[in-house]
């Protein structure tokens, strides 16, 4: 039985009963390249999506775009570009991005412009019902004093809500500091650089939150199982979420299970570009392979703040080149010996990595049972290999595919690692230690083990 971290219930839940499960996970606001810390949340949901699916789920994952924001239009004008463009050019780098990082979960990806009239629809229903008033010369907004469960799910009411800074609206017309913004009215100022649309609520566009309420209503309607995105997202951005659409549809839950990522940090500080911290995605791709920005995101777990580092890169290559070598070496026994991999203790490792994953997506733990397996004695090399390829599946590794690409050994480095295993056999540890080091600096990694040595190309 799969058990979540319910972030509004703080306990451990039992999964929806149910097959069919929808998703929603708060997609990127297209202003600039995305970080690391972006990529954890995106990677963590897509491992997410496919886990469920490999165990018989029908998920339907939905992403937003956030293509119209006040961040967009800062970006517009410190280029000189026009705000779709910008828009067009960060949503292209972004699909670019998860394509690099083999994020292909989703569903479907929803533009915010695409749903003005949802968006508005949505506001209207706010206002009928007495949860939004309007500013002149300002917008629509929505009053947090009307809504009684304000703040379930951060854990801050409506007084505590006043000392919100992270992007609350400013106004001075506002009836409560913690009000946001559903709608924006045109702004003289911005003629050249805001997108508009005329509506019944004036001409104008968005708030940042009524866009997620209004798409996740559109495809899924007013209540849903699962919504996602990291934690500086959890107040006041997802807080809104709630208390628009529970208050436009009179409907509770509006999600039954909230998941949240835990931060990522840089050397023990949050990125930041005037730190000289911040690294993007395409930073990370430019000097490592993609795999290992996945790796270290499932060796911690999703719900832990994450500090990354140098060594914490180091240890993470050092790690995942081990695995690929022992997944490496049992195919090749698997392919040589034709074992049969039917045995009954199969079973066993399968299910103590099914129960360390269905206990709240516990990453860190299914990947040391993978290690341990490698250790069992018992466990033919064809047991071993067939292993692996059921948990790569899930966890999305790609060393299938890496190792079926694997070229073959030069003849001159085959040579030196004969030279390597007499010396070994004779105990002239002191020169085939010398030899190894010479192998490794050729690119390949020598393993001692005790039936015997291998060698296998270094793989990063």
């Amino acid at each position: 039985m799969i058990t979540l971290y319910n972030s509004l219930s703080r306990e451990k839940e039992s999964f929806p009963d149910q097959k069919k499960i929808r998703l929603f996970v708060c997609g990127p606001t297209v202003y600039d390249y995305l970080h690391i810390g972006n990529a954890r949340t995106y990677i963590f949901f897509d491992f997410f999506a496919k886990y469920l699916r490999a165990r018989g789920y029908d998920v339907t994952y939905l992403q937003n775009i956030t293509d119209i924001d006040d961040k967009i239009i800062a970006r517009a004008m410190t280029d000189g570009k026009e705000t779709t463009a910008v828009a067009q050019f960060f949503t292209e780098a972004y699909f670019e991005d998860m394509k690099a990082l083999g994020v292909d979960a989703v569903t479907t990806y929803a533009p915010a412009t695409k749903f003005i009239s949802q968006i508005v629809a949505q506001v209207e229903r706010l206002i009928d019902k007495g949860f939004a008033y309007k500013i002149d010369s300002d917008g629509w907004y929505f009053d947090i004093s009307k809504d009684a469960d304000y703040g379930k799910l951060s854990g801050r009411t409506a007084a505590q809500a006043e000392d919100g800074v992270t992007r609350i609206d400013e106004s001075v017309g506002k009836r409560n500091k913690g009000d946001f913004c559903l709608w924006k009215f045109s702004q003289t100022s911005l003629k050249n650089l805001e997108p508009r649309w005329p509506s019944s609520l004036g001409e104008g566009r968005p708030g940042w939150h009524i866009e997620d309420t209004a798409i996740s209503e559109f495809y899924f309607g007013p209540q849903y199982e699962i919504h996602g995105a990291s934690v500086d997202l959890k107040f006041p951005h997802h807080e809104a979420e709630i208390a628009q659409q529970e208050s436009a549809s009179g409907k509770k839950p509006f999600v039954q299970i909230w998941m949240h990522t835990g931060a990522l940090l840089v050397e023990g500080k949050k990125m930041s570009k005037s730190v000289g911290n911040f690294i993007t995605i395409r930073n990370f791709l430019n000097d490592h392979p993609a795999i290992i920005l996945r790796w270290l995101v499932l060796s911690h777990h999703y719900r832990s703040p994450f500090d990354y580092s140098e060594r914490a890169l180091t240890q993470a290559m050092a790690e995942l080149e081990n695995l690929y070598t022992l997944s490496l070496q049992a195919r090749e026994e698997k392919r040589n010996n034709a074992e049969d991999a039917s045995r009954t203790d199969m079973l066993s490792w399968k299910k103590q990595f099914d129960d360390a994953l269905d206990d709240d997506l516990n990453t860190p733990k299914a990947i040391a049972i993978i290690f341990d397996m490698f250790k069992d004695k018992t466990l033919t090399a064809a047991a071993k290999a067939t292993l692996m390829e059921t948990f790569d599946e899930i966890l999305g590794l790609n060393i299938a595919q890496t190792l079926s690409q694997t070229e073959a050994i030069p003849a001159k480095v085959m040579e030196k690692f004969a030279e390597y295993q007499g010396l070994r056999s004779n105990k002239q540890f002191i020169q085939s230690d010398a030899l190894r080091k010479e192998i490794e600096g050729l690119g390949y990694v020598v393993r001692d083990a005790a039936d015997g040595s291998f060698i296998t190309k270094r793989f990063f």
